[in-house]
């Protein structure tokens, strides 16, 4: 039998575009395709690229060049590539180009380029696809593209407007997931709470049950398949709150990540955010009154056009007052196609770093703080590494790769992607300690009982 053709592949980017690359290699392994570990190993490359920030452009160009220079046969894919002919203008010898999301684009190309085997082995593609992250956690798309306009954003020129999936293929993703041994699933969208709007949250089935296309109706049914559940990109609409009581109730996670991006309502109008004109402080207190342990996360801007002085300082006073739990400032970018580069008053990139700074190093002491708070709790955590000098884990309140962790001394009979009581010893800005509590996890011991 002849070898099986082997592809290559480079995935930059968010988890969007992760979840895009993990689709293109589900495909090409359902297809009887081999995916090569390196360049010299595959027959030709896909570069799966991101666009929204001049860095990640010049990152992905890069990729991009050190793969036609190693392998010379090379498929670009992702954001960069809806971003006209910046691509070919670049790196002319690029056999195809599409943009995010294209699936059978990328596997026409693919096809073209390098034909497939004639019969293919789709039962060697397990149910729950080919996944890039560790086996314990995946990420959950539940939509793509969004339908807002904001002035700092081209996501919407990249991805389109807002199409959510319907709700039973979403769960019946998610049960394959927990059957393939998942314990954390990460919902993912541009604007998780907008699924369903273009659906006008259409009734669908699951389990033989009735089910609603809406943010509420699939957190409580994602709770329902006993791992922990993390909501990423929350915009505050007011519906968010229904959500609240599931963390308070423990059916999902208690963090929610929810860009507010800044405090002043006139900045907020300039970027065009959605829920602008929202009582955001109020939000948060009656958020922590229904659930006391909820962490959460944020993104903002610092030094977007126009931004006076003093309405750098009501960013820092809301931050001040809010204390959340944990914070990632971006100095404004002047991306390409961007409205808000014809906004006046752009700030130099002196001042805007400086801001960001500013606001990160008042951060640094607001996390320090919080995670204090944990010292001497005993709590449950999902171990992510296991070496000779102890574990890497972490709590309902991290995210892979974006939050802390919890490092864990002398636990070498834990293993990655197990469940683990721990009590916290010791925090800093970012991290805590802990080691071994005594006793099972109370959400392992519960699935033995059962």
């Amino acid at each position: 039998m002849a070898a099986a053709p082997k592809v290559g592949f480079v995935s930059l980017g968010c988890p969007k575009a992760l979840v895009d690359s993990e689709g293109i290699l589900t495909r090409l392994r359902a297809e009887g395709y081999a995916i090569s570990p390196s360049y010299d190993g595959a027959d030709l490359v896909v570069v799966n690229t991101c666009g929204f920030i001049d860095s990640a452009v010049r990152e992905s160009l890069d990729a991009i060049g050190e793969a036609l220079e190693e392998n010379g046969r090379v498929i670009v894919t992702g954001c960069l590539g809806a971003k006209g002919d910046v691509v070919r203008q670049t790196h002319p010898k690029v056999l195809a180009v599409t943009g995010p999301h294209a699936l059978e684009e990328v596997m026409t190309a693919v096809h073209e380029h390098l034909p497939k085997l004639h019969d293919p082995f789709a039962d060697l593609v397990p149910p729950q696809g080919i996944k890039l992250t560790p086996r314990h956690y995946a990420y959950l798309k539940i939509s793509e593209g969004c339908n807002h306009r904001c002035t700092f954003c081209i996501i919407p020129s990249l991805r389109g407007d807002l199409v959510s999936r319907p709700i039973g293929e979403v769960m019946r993703e998610a049960e394959n997931l927990v059957k393939a041994g998942v314990k954390e699933l990460l919902v993912i969208s541009q604007d998780t709470s907008a699924y369903g709007v273009d659906l006008k949250y259409r009734t669908g089935f699951w389990g033989g049950r009735p089910l609603r296309a809406r943010m509420g109706d699939l957190a409580a049914a994602l709770g329902e398949l006993g791992v922990w559940v993390r909501l990423h990109y929350v915009y505050p609409y007011p519906h968010v709150d229904d959500v609240i009581p599931l963390m308070a109730e423990g059916k999902i996670l208690p963090y929610i990540d929810v860009p507010f991006q800044h405090a002043s309502r006139r900045i907020l109008k300039l970027m065009k955010r959605p829920a602008s004109g929202e009582d955001n402080l109020g939000r948060i207190r009656a958020w922590r009154g229904i659930c006391p342990d909820i962490t959460i996360r944020s993104t903002f801007i610092a030094g977007f056009p126009g931004e006076t002085e003093d309405e750098f300082r009501e960013l820092l006073d809301f931050l001040d007052e809010a204390e959340l739990d944990r914070v990632g400032c971006f100095a404004y970018s002047p991306v390409q196609g961007a409205k808000a580069n014809e906004l006046p008053g752009a700030l130099s990139s002196e001042v805007r770093e400086e801001r960001r700074a500013r606001l990160m190093q008042l951060q640094e002491k607001i996390s320090a703080k919080r995670l204090e708070r944990h010292v001497g709790r005993t709590i449950e955590v999902l171990v992510d590494e296991v070496s000779a000098g102890g574990a890497v884990a972490r709590s309902s309140a991290d995210a892979p790769e974006i939050d802390g962790v919890v490092h864990i001394g002398d636990a070498p009979q834990l293993k990655p992607g197990e469940w683990a009581q721990v009590k916290i010893l010791s925090s800093d800005a970012h991290d805590l300690r802990a080691r071994l509590a005594p006793g099972k996890s109370k959400r392992r011991a519960a699935a033995q009982a059962s």
